[in-house]
């Protein structure tokens, strides 16, 4: 195992747990925020999707472009063979990382993902969403917002329910198109 670059100021800044806290109501309206994505010019604001698409948000857990948390790491792979049903549904997944632009392209290019990676190695977008931090990254977690900007859905990472499934996602994507 490679656990080069695992260490680094991200890796301070996010080493001591906080829990996730839910910070939204079902039906609130989810704050905006603008991230670069692997392979685009133009940053993504998730304001660009209202009254287009249902989106998913995956935030995700991961070290280093050759260090994947143990429970990601699975889920991400689940997302990527999944992201054609969910585009079927009408609703766009972004998958969001704390690693850097370089670490993320490897993992894009490596994973094969079709689905926007946005980069935030700051984990501004992890704190605005509540997600929480465990030994050097963000915690996981998962919110489904309807083509009006609202929460239909939410899933924060805990011991007991690490990640939504994507087969529970592409539910909560049907829930939110009704």
């Amino acid at each position: 195992m490679d656990f080069r670059g695992v260490i680094s100021k991200r890796f301070a800044k996010n080493f001591l747990p906080l829990p996730a806290l839910p910070k939204f109501r079902l039906g609130q309206t989810l704050p905006d925020f603008e991230l670069p994505a692997v392979g685009q010019r133009a940053p993504v604001k998730l304001s660009h999707y209202r009254h287009k698409a249902v989106v998913v948000l995956v935030f995700t857990r991961i070290f280093t472009e050759k260090q994947y948390c143990p429970f990601c790491y699975p889920h991400i792979l689940s997302m990527g063979e999944a992201y054609g049903q969910f585009e079927q549904r009408g609703a766009e997944v972004l998958m969001i990382t704390s690693t850097t632009m370089p670490q993320s392209k490897l993992i894009q290019q490596d994973l094969g993902l079709g689905m926007p990676l946005l980069v935030d190695p700051h984990c501004a977008s992890f704190r605005q969403y509540g997600t929480g931090q465990a030994l050097g990254a963000p915690l996981p977690a998962q919110f489904v917002i309807d083509r009006s900007g609202k929460l239909t859905f939410q899933h924060l990472f805990s011991f007991a329910h690490r990640n939504a499934s994507s087969e529970r996602l592409l539910w909560a994507v049907h829930n939110a198109s009704r």
